[in-house]
């Protein structure tokens, strides 16, 4: 019994393996972002771009995936001569995409082929027309158009040849000058903007000493308007307190100068505080009446 077993455990395991690299020799999956090329011994058969399950023939149809989403194209930054004999080191980049898988395969195979062959090309393009403009055009004014230029240029040249890809925008990082002259332009750029600095903080120091004089002139002017109206304001006070104390003494003079007897009783009659004076003593006067 134990013989059988053992004997019947190991054919499992194999048949399990060999079943297992059958599915796996038999069907294939493409994702959203993927497409393929089915070749028999090198040869191109057919295309599969719909995501999912396919079936090919095991053991002798072979899958190839290709990306098939917009994929990046930067190279090393070269040096182009404009038209007014300027040297520019141009650094580029291009989006491109895999739109005929059977052509690609046939044509380039890989991605790394099919870049350096957009390489050539877009070089080429961005030559013939930077060399046809001026730096100031290149850097400010025309550079949008140009790059529109190239990219469809380029794309026809890819179109040429067939190569089943699409190049849908080419673009610039970056435009330097070369090393050994950004410093004879640096130099030149930082004395212009010296010379502009000075300038400026001549202008502006004349506005501020102007700004100064008028602010000096209306502080002294609103100070005397002020110090005016104060005495005014003061004086009319002054003179209203008077007519009011005048009215109120004037209408009853017993009652005016018994209240300010309170006020001197409440000030000098505190506590602990000790007071002589005689029995007649005017200060006592509403103190003996009551």
């Amino acid at each position: 019994m134990n013989k059988a077993a053992n004997f019947v455990l190991p054919v499992v395991v194999v048949v399990g393996l060999v079943g297992f690299l059958l599915l796996q020799e038999t069907f294939f999956i493409i994702n959203e972002n993927e497409q393929a090329v089915v070749t028999q011994f090198g040869r191109f058969k057919r295309t599969v771009q719909n995501p999912g399950f396919h079936y090919k023939t095991p053991f002798i149809e072979q899958i190839i995936y290709y990306d098939n989403r917009l994929l990046d194209h930067d190279v090393q930054p070269t040096e182009i001569v404009t038209r007014d004999k300027r040297t520019l080191v141009i650094d580029n980049f291009a989006k491109w995409r895999i739109i005929d898988p059977e052509q690609f395969y046939k044509r380039a195979k890989t991605e790394a082929v099919a870049r350096d062959r957009l390489r050539d090309i877009i070089y080429s393009e961005l030559r013939q027309d930077f060399g046809s403009s001026d730096l100031y055009e290149i850097v400010s004014t025309k550079r949008s158009s140009l790059m529109a230029e190239v990219t469809q240029r380029s794309n026809e040249k890819v179109k040429e040849l067939n190569m089943g890809v699409e190049i849908v925008d080419v673009r610039i990082k970056r435009a330097d000058l070369p090393p050994e002259n950004q410093q004879a332009v640096f130099n030149r750029m930082r004395e212009e903007r010296k010379r502009i600095a000075r300038q400026f903080r001549s202008e502006g120091s004349e506005e501020a000493q102007k700004i100064r004089a008028n602010t000096d002139k209306e502080k002294v002017i609103l100070l005397a308007e002020a110090y005016r109206k104060e005495q005014e304001i003061r004086g009319e006070g002054d003179a209203k307190s008077i007519k009011i104390t005048a009215d109120a003494f004037g209408k009853n003079p017993e009652f005016y100068s018994f209240l300010r007897s309170l006020e001197a009783y409440k000030k000098a009659l505190t506590t602990n505080s000790t007071m002589v004076l005689s029995e007649d003593s005017p200060f006592l006067k509403y103190l003996r009446e009551q």
